[in-house]
């Protein structure tokens, strides 16, 4: 017994096997006989007229192209629905936060930045009168407006939007101490209108973790939360 006979095929069937293996092998073989890839027909697939290989490879790509653009829109629409949920939730929690007395929101604030983001450089300078002495000396403090170290970062607080790269010496200083040398790269977040409240800065001895180019709609989310939370009660 033949090997087509044990595979129960008819000699066109293995006539057409060997074909579609020498073209596997050979897969130059209709630039070398391009009259052949001519003279090639196949059924069109919405009638019964045939079209060319050429025009049917065509109008499958074109129909890929259709499912990968059908297949993005649905993924933009996605996203734009999460985007939208997203946008309800911060405000949902920006209302919520008002309830939290303020020494305990600049704790859950200190807390939230080392263990959920690894932020273990950040500083929260606040605007204002200090009153007691604070609870976290090294993460919060309290200045005056009139403080002159504020006044390198009044174009920070006029532009209102986070700021990410390398800072000034004096800068670095007043807002990490003696770590402020070891601060390669910095994330400055007014806080507030115009930094109304104060500003938060999130400092790396890594000199790519904060860099211009990254984008900065996170920290700006961040920045309204904790000023929701400051702001929302005095106590």
């Amino acid at each position: 017994m033949t090997t087509r006979e044990a595979r129960g095929l008819t000699a066109a069937e293995t006539e057409e096997e060997s074909i579609a293996a020498y073209l596997q092998r050979n897969p130059d073989f209709f630039e070398r006989h391009q009259a052949v890839l001519a003279r090639l027909r196949l059924p069109h697939a919405r009638g019964g007229t045939t079209i060319s290989l050429v025009e049917r490879q065509i109008e499958v790509l074109r129909e890929k192209q259709a499912a990968v653009e059908n297949k993005l829109a649905e993924l933009v629409r996605v996203a734009r629905a999460n985007d939208a949920i997203s946008e309800r939730l911060h405000r949902f929690t920006r209302r919520l936060l008002g309830a939290v007395p303020r020494a305990q929101a600049v704790a859950r604030i200190e807390a939230g930045l080392r263990e959920d983001f690894d932020a273990f450089h950040a500083a929260l300078v606040l605007i204002g009168e200090p009153s007691a002495a604070a609870a976290s000396p090294r993460f919060v403090r309290t200045v005056p407006a009139s403080d002159p170290n504020l006044k390198s970062f009044e174009s920070l607080f006029s532009g209102g939007k986070p700021r990410c790269g390398q800072a000034r010496d004096s800068q670095r200083e007043f807002l990490f101490g003696p770590e402020g040398v070891e601060m390669a790269s910095v994330a400055l977040v007014p806080l507030g209108d115009k930094g109304s409240v104060g500003l938060l800065a999130l400092g790396s001895a890594d000199r790519d973790r904060f860099h211009p180019g990254m984008s900065t709609e996170f920290l700006a989310r961040m920045a309204e939360l904790i000023a929701a939370s400051l702001t929302g009660t005095q106590r």
